[in-house]
């Protein structure tokens, strides 16, 4: 290692004082003071921060700050013998448990975390929403879902340039051609729309690979209106885990209107032997069925005994 070598490294980590390095006690009653009575632990350390400024490091006790350490720096002038105190801070140390990185909330924000009576702004440069008076909620056929159009919205993506007016411009506007909706779903905001529903009722998924059908020709489909009635639909079938869910027309379920058709019961065959049924049979037999002979009325009357 040569000189220069040497000179420059000890230029950027110079060696710790000695009179400060020595003022312990003094950089523990300053850390007591400005913590809580019994937090300040043993004395872990020293570091030069520079030509007579050294950091006294404490071990914290508080709950809640593992790893944490009180930081005291002290310094002093120089040819001067008296030691004086700079500040005393809690630091984290290199294994101090810390909070996580704060997160906008727009970033942390997760479907389904909408509540009654929350409301959720939009930005005014949202990228799923454009001006309603535009008319460009309709693109061309098959531009919002279809394979062929999803790299060329991705290259759009990376490129969009906001050009959404004012709100009140929108408003005004909106009002005068009598629309309703200042902003509309954009081509952007179809594509992820569409991505995301792809993804829960979607042909990828395991249901979808296991049912007998696609929903493009089950009977409880209702398709969608615009553009993604092409590609997507509401299953209105209350046996289907997807009931009231918008579906791709490539997914499906085991309650398919078409996959077990229910024959009619069939009618039974008539009873060789009906022993439910009844005869009739008279109670006073006509003479000419054979089963009483015939006589006169004299031969009775004498078979009887009577005159």
């Amino acid at each position: 290692m040569s000189a220069a070598t040497t000179r420059s490294r000890t230029a950027r980590t110079p060696a710790p004082d000695r009179l400060c390095a020595e003022a312990v006690d003094l950089a523990r009653e300053a850390a007591a003071e400005a913590a809580a009575p019994g937090v300040v632990g043993e004395h872990t350390g020293v570091v030069a921060e520079g030509d007579r400024v050294v950091t006294h490091f404490f071990e914290c006790r508080e709950f809640g700050y593992r790893g944490w350490r009180w930081a005291v720096t002290v310094a002093r002038a120089s040819r001067a013998k008296n030691v004086t105190l700079d500040e005393a801070v809690l630091l984290p140390g290199p294994d101090a448990l810390l909070a996580p990185e704060w997160v906008p909330w727009s970033e942390r924000l997760r479907p389904g975390d909408l509540g009654p009576g929350d409301l959720l702004p939009t930005e005014q440069d949202d990228l799923r929403l454009e001006p309603g008076y535009t008319v460009e909620d309709e693109p061309p056929p098959n531009s919002a879902v279809s394979e062929d159009m999803a790299d060329l919205v991705d290259a759009e993506d990376a490129e969009i340039v906001s050009r959404t007016p004012s709100r009140g411009t929108i408003a005004a506007v909106a009002e005068e051609l009598g629309m309703r909706r200042a902003r509309v779903l954009s081509r952007y905001g179809l594509h992820v729309a569409a991505d995301r529903w792809e993804e829960s009722f979607g042909a990828k998924t395991p249901m979808a690979q296991a049912a007998p059908a696609s929903c493009v020709t089950c009977g409880f489909l209702l398709p969608l209106s615009g553009s993604l009635k092409q590609a997507f639909g509401v299953c209105a079938n209350e046996f289907s885990p997807a009931d009231g869910r918008v579906v791709s027309l490539a997914y499906g379920c085991g309650g398919h209107s078409e996959a077990a058709v229910m024959p009619k019961p069939p009618r039974p065959a008539p009873p060789v032997l009906d022993s439910m049924g009844t005869d009739e049979f008279p109670l006073r037999p006509s003479r000419d069925s054979g089963s009483v002979p015939a006589t006169s009325p004299d031969a009775a009357s004498e078979d009887l005994g009577h005159s």
